[in-house]
């Protein structure tokens, strides 16, 4: 019995001593648990570096040919070759379609014909003209006249019979009779002149219209450019811009998009730091890893008011020699208001400011009793992201964002 006995203490010592070394190991873990770390997450460091960085004004808006143009036909008629589509490049004076030009070279056979008649109506009547002229100078008339007065001479002393004197006076009078004629005639026949130069005239105009509108039936283009849009089909009725006016058909829309343009808003809170050749960066979405130099052209002197917003649009031109860029892309105009290069740049979300706005930042330090410390920097510029460090940190220095 005393042997049991005293085994039963020792069991009892035993698990006393393996509770007590459990309790303790749990509390160096709630202590070691609770314990503050120094330790920053890397996910929340970031380093001081060195670049370019420039605050700007962002005009968004579309990427926009600096010249547009409506190709519209002067003649009318149904398509019958179109040589172009959209995305083909083109040059000034190419053919880009062909109208049906049976019935514009039977006018023009029509309005020849005419022409060809209206001047053989007008050599007729110069013919007349002359003749008429001819007449009613009357070169024979003093001659007869003189005949009839010696004729009388002759009579009165006996010489010839009065018959020959009456012979004389008839043949005069008949003389003056043509002459009087021809004169009353010739009026009729400059008016006959006047009215078939006029037909003549006439004529020669319609022919230069048919003529015109037979070349007017080849469609060719006004500029070098792009083809943005074709509207036609072959086959389909075309109406004349002379007789439709802005209701005539649209054939193409050409475009040079060589030199092209961003049209967009600037608030009115930053329209005043915008100025003609100011430098700008344009990104599109589809070349993002690319900045496409621009500077802007343009300046509306015209806010307009949206919401309580007033914008003014900007123009913001660039050159596209590769023609990379294309109408309609949507476009962000980075307008430059100040530019630094090669300077010491912090992130944004590391820079932390009291309430009288003065700039610091936390780096890591293992001595500091929660692992950071804070230190003053002075800054420059920025543009939302980062901002410049004129002082306070150097090169590769980590900093905690916030």
């Amino acid at each position: 019995m005393a042997v049991n006995g005293k085994k039963k203490t020792m069991r009892r010592w035993i698990w006393a001593a393996v509770i007590l070394i459990g309790l303790a190991g749990a509390g160096f873990g709630v202590r070691a648990a609770l314990k503050p770390t120094n330790v920053i997450d890397p996910s929340k460091l970031s380093s001081v570096e060195r670049g370019n960085i420039a605050r700007s004004v962002v005009a968004t808006g579309k990427i926009e040919p600096r010249a547009t143009v409506e190709v519209k036909s002067k003649a009318s008629g149904l398509v019958k070759q179109i040589f172009v589509n959209y995305g083909d490049s083109v040059t000034q004076g190419q053919v880009l379609a062909e109208l049906d030009k049976e019935e514009l070279q039977a006018r023009v056979r029509e309005s020849k014909a005419n022409l060809q008649a209206a001047q053989a109506t007008e050599e007729s009547a110069m013919a007349a003209l002359e003749r008429n002229k001819v007449d009613a100078e009357g070169t024979d008339v003093p001659f007869l006249k003189s005949a009839y007065e010696r004729a009388k001479g002759l009579n009165k002393e006996g010489l010839i019979a009065k018959t020959q004197v009456e012979d004389a006076e008839k043949i005069y009078q008949m003389a003056l009779n043509k002459q009087s004629s021809a004169t009353r005639t010739l009026a009729v026949s400059r008016a006959e002149i006047t009215r078939a130069k006029a037909q003549v005239a006439q004529a020669t105009a319609m022919l230069e219209r048919a003529d015109e509108d037979l070349r007017n039936s080849t469609i060719v283009s006004p500029i070098d450019g792009l083809v943005l849009s074709r509207n036609v089909e072959v086959g389909n009725a075309v109406s004349s811009i002379l007789v439709m006016g802005s209701q005539s058909t649209l054939l193409f829309t050409l475009g040079d998009i060589g030199d092209v343009f961003v049209r967009g808003k600037v608030d009115q809170a930053d329209i005043g730091k915008v100025y003609i050749n100011q430098p700008a960066r344009i990104v599109v979405e589809s070349f993002r890893d690319r900045k496409f130099e621009g500077k802007v052209y343009r300046i509306s002197p015209y806010g307009v008011e949206k919401e309580n917003v007033t914008t003014f649009e900007v123009q913001v031109s660039i050159h596209n020699p590769g023609r990379e860029l294309k109408a309609n892309m949507s476009a962000n105009a980075e307008i430059i208001l100040e530019e630094k290069l090669n300077v010491l740049l912090v992130p944004e979300a590391a820079v932390v400011y009291d309430k009288e706005r003065k700039a610091s930042v936390e780096v890591p330090d293992a001595t500091a009793e929660k692992g950071r410390k804070k230190i003053g920097v002075k800054l420059g510029i920025s543009n939302g992201v980062k901002t410049e460090l004129v002082a306070g940190l150097e090169k590769d220095a980590k900093v905690i964002l916030q």
